[in-house]
């Protein structure tokens, strides 16, 4: 934290397999919901860890976090204990609830309610993780510095990672609802949806990415801010 507050990125989606594993551990452990949601959500945490860890470690602190320093000076390692460490916590604890509370065998039925959350959940670890790839394999190409992506699935969305994780996350909600008390869990991805939206995500990036890059204001009038759509005519 003293030196390099971006990890707490890469524990944010380990954080949220410790959840899953502790909620599988004080639960009976043995329903099909109850797996379901230990093993999506380890797949989808472990991935998001990796990910960001190998992106992020050696390559210095993310801009966000720069720029509290800036702000704060000496008092920055007080602040962010509150308002990116503790944050984060009370966040994940929220979004989670769909991994805690659907497994909680009140009601150990599995159905089609299940399936499609299953369902939700592959379509957005599909976003998520090939978003990722085409973004990194594009950073890679020394020929792209300063370009806009706009290919694969960038073609459609401007945040097709963004749009995978907050999926992903309705999957898992969908997963949860059928448990007795699994309804209430639907508040994880709605806040998962409107941080995504609204926040730390595609609203933020989209403000910086137009200050960097004059040709992103095209991209942005063409492309879709989060739902993947055909791309309109500039």
């Amino acid at each position: 934290m003293m030196r390099d507050a971006s990890i707490v990125d890469i524990a944010w989606g380990s954080g949220f397999v410790l959840v899953a594993w502790v909620s599988y551990w004080l639960s009976d452990g043995n329903s099909t919901r109850s797996l379901l949601l230990l093993v999506l959500t380890t797949i989808w945490g472990a991935r998001l860890a990796f990910y960001l860890a190998k992106r992020n470690l050696g390559h210095g602190e993310d801009f966000r976090y720069q720029s509290m320093r800036r702000k704060h000076g000496d008092r920055f390692p007080i602040v962010s204990l509150y308002t990116v460490f503790a944050l984060q916590g009370v966040l994940m604890w929220i979004v989670s609830l769909p991994v805690q509370l659907g497994q909680v065998r009140l009601d150990p039925s599995f159905g089609l309610l299940g399936v499609l959350g299953v369902l939700v959940w592959c379509v957005g670890m599909f976003f998520e993780a090939v978003g990722d790839a085409q973004l990194a394999r594009f950073k890679r190409n020394p020929n792209n510095k300063g370009q806009v992506m706009d290919t694969g699935l960038w073609r459609y969305t401007r945040h097709p990672n963004y749009f995978g994780d907050s999926c992903v996350w309705w999957g898992l909600g969908l997963i949860a609802a059928e448990s007795a008390l699994g309804k209430i869990a639907l508040i994880g991805p709605v806040l998962m949806t409107v941080l995504l939206v609204r926040v730390s995500g595609a609203a933020l990036l989209d403000k910086i990415m137009l200050k960097r890059k004059p040709q992103y204001a095209d991209y942005v009038a063409t492309t879709s801010g989060f739902i993947p759509r055909r791309p309109k005519k500039n």
